[in-house]
């Protein structure tokens, strides 16, 4: 089999690929191998996914670089290890979630966002803060699954057991004459690791990396099912199952939105741009708020943090009235809104918003629909009122798009995350089987 490795935003061309297709202003991989098989991947076996590959790092350098993380992120910048990554969320003055992403600090005055807005550059525009600030086009090879660190360390020839969950590792490739970066990290809820490097050699990485997974079963997962992991896993995702409030600050979107699309779907007023935004507290990450600092967004962040009003859960839906939907498609008249599977509305859908009732009153927001192959399942997220978030209770997600026919369906209060396996940070490595000598 000819493959070309002129790529496709980081991708060999396969000609065995089932489907490539536009996400991101570029052509990625949208189903690979099959979005049943690629679903089942991080539970039993492992995938690579390079569909966040692109202009994705923004370095900090300088000796404010650390001041300006801190003044816009919700997290302690401070007591921070070199070589160690953060999960970052930064808010508006609102404190709505204006963006968030990974961030590794490589000194004590630089550090590198990847596949994160970029609201800390232009908040820096009007803070003047002593930073340096570049861009560079990488490339983001993930790895998931339980057969994961096999394959990595089959591609780097090294015994990677020792790498702690978010630290990040400088390493070769065998065949790759250039140092390439390991971090144990991922969206899927099990054991995972990225490969990053520079750009141009992102599709001989993902070729190399491809054919060491393929004795253990390795899938080539797209995009068409790469959220599935984030509803599955409890990651709730910026463009993905939410939107973030940058797109309403016209000077940001000035210099950055241009080319930024968000479909407003759902059954939620497209004009209601707030239902598709969250803060720290709706989506689980209030625990990251640290009060130490001043931040933007402190004083809402910190008033919500101390008197929530909602939650986020998992939503399981009724199968029957899922079958409706498709059962509309065969009847007369208007159908209902065909649940895309395996995600029911084609990602990415940060603006999707479908309206969540009990007893006739409104009391949360349902996003990131998904067919879940190894539950068999429909769920979603819902960012729910507090005293409606009991497992079991039962109540209405409202499915469809604003001003059609809209589909009550009955569903159910559940676990969040929804995924019962062993995540990736309680995972002890060391049991696992390996060539190398522990």
């Amino acid at each position: 089999m000819e493959i070309k490795m002129d790529s496709l935003a980081g991708v060999p061309v396969y000609p065995d690929v089932k489907l490539y297709g536009n996400v991101l202003l570029d052509m990625r991989v949208w189903e690979g191998d099959g979005w049943k098989e690629e679903t089942m991947s991080w539970k039993e076996g492992c995938y690579v996914h390079s569909g966040l590959s692109g202009p994705t790092e923004i370095t900090f350098k300088g000796p404010d670089a650390q001041r300006l993380l801190s003044t816009v992120s919700i997290n302690n910048c401070y007591k921070w290890p070199i070589g160690k990554s953060k999960h970052l969320v930064m808010c508006d003055e609102n404190g709505l979630i204006a963006g968030h992403g990974l961030t590794v600090r490589d000194s004590e005055d630089s550090f590198r966002s990847f596949a994160c807005p970029p609201w800390a550059v232009y908040q820096n525009s009007k803070l003047k803060y002593n930073v340096d600030i570049f861009f560079r086009n990488i490339f983001i090879v993930q790895v998931a699954g339980p057969k994961s660190l096999q394959v990595i360390e089959e591609v780097t020839g090294e015994n990677l057991h020792d790498l702690e969950f978010l630290n990040v590792h400088k390493t070769k490739i065998q065949g790759i004459d250039a140092e390439i970066e390991v971090s144990r990290i991922g969206m899927a809820g099990t054991l995972a690791y990225e490969l990053r490097g520079a750009f141009e050699l992102g599709a001989a990485v993902y070729d190399l990396v491809y054919n060491a997974g393929k004795p253990l079963g390795i899938k080539r997962l797209g995009w068409r099912s790469y959220v599935v992991n984030h509803v599955e896993g409890g990651f709730p995702q910026f463009n993905c199952t939410f939107t973030g409030s940058c797109y309403s600050d016209a000077e940001y979107m000035n210099q950055f939105g241009a080319a930024v699309i968000v479909d407003l779907s759902g059954s939620v007023d497209p004009a209601n741009l707030r239902a598709r935004y969250r803060t720290p507290s709706e989506v689980g990450w209030d625990w990251m708020a640290k009060f130490d600092h001043d931040f933007i967004g402190r004083k809402a962040v910190e008033s919500e943090v101390n008197n929530p009003k909602r939650k986020i859960v998992t939503l399981r839906w009724n199968p029957d009235d899922v079958l409706d939907t498709f059962a509309s498609l065969l009847k007369p008249g208007e159908a209902y809104k065909t649940i895309e599977l395996p995600c029911g509305q084609l990602q990415p859908a940060g603006g999707h918003a479908d309206y969540v009732t009990k007893d006739g009153k409104q009391i949360g927001i349902s996003s990131g629909t998904t067919y879940s192959y190894y539950y068999r399942e429909v769920i979603s997220h819902c960012t729910i009122d507090i005293d409606q978030a009991e497992i079991g209770n039962e109540v209405l997600v409202h499915w469809g798009d604003y001003g059609k026919r809209i589909k009550e369906i009955r569903a159910v209060v559940e676990r969040y995350p929804y995924l019962d396996l062993p995540r990736n940070e309680n995972i002890d490595v060391n049991k696992l089987s390996s060539e190398f000598s522990i």
